[in-house]
């Protein structure tokens, strides 16, 4: 189901807590929300839409990644300045991400992932993986 798009810093600061198997409509919601929006919009998480869980989407080229419990177990490449976007505020702010990053996951059916990313995926990654930990770019 399609949610609505959370802006309030409150919810938006806090830390987001350990998905489980009883979570999996949040991630189908946000799999809904994130296609709903995918003309503004390239990944989300899952307080976006008001629920504190460790939930993101990320659009990877034509794919769309659904990970629970994502977790950056190893940075690589050089670490760069950018502006990012997100729905939750207004405009773009500066940041800093790292080139590559290797993320441990559970995907659709909970089964446990590795899989590294690079350039703006790992972008993405980065900027839904600072959502659940309550980081506001």
């Amino acid at each position: 189901m399609i949610k609505e798009i959370i802006s309030d810093q409150f919810i938006l600061s806090q830390v987001s807590s350990h998905a489980t198997i009883e979570d999996q409509q949040v991630g189908i919601d946000l799999l809904d929300t994130l296609k709903a929006n995918e003309y503004r919009c390239v990944g989300m998480a899952a307080n976006m839409i008001g629920v504190l869980k460790n939930i993101i989407v990320v659009k990877d080229a034509q794919d769309i990644i659904l990970m629970y419990n994502p977790q950056i177990i190893k940075t690589s490449g050089a670490l760069y300045f950018c502006e990012e976007g997100c729905l939750s505020h207004q405009g773009t702010k500066p940041t800093q991400r790292y080139e590559k990053v290797k993320v441990k996951y559970q995907d659709k059916n909970f089964k446990v992932k590795i899989k590294t990313f690079s350039s703006l995926t790992a972008q993405i990654i980065q900027h839904e993986i600072d959502h659940c930990q309550g980081i506001l770019i």
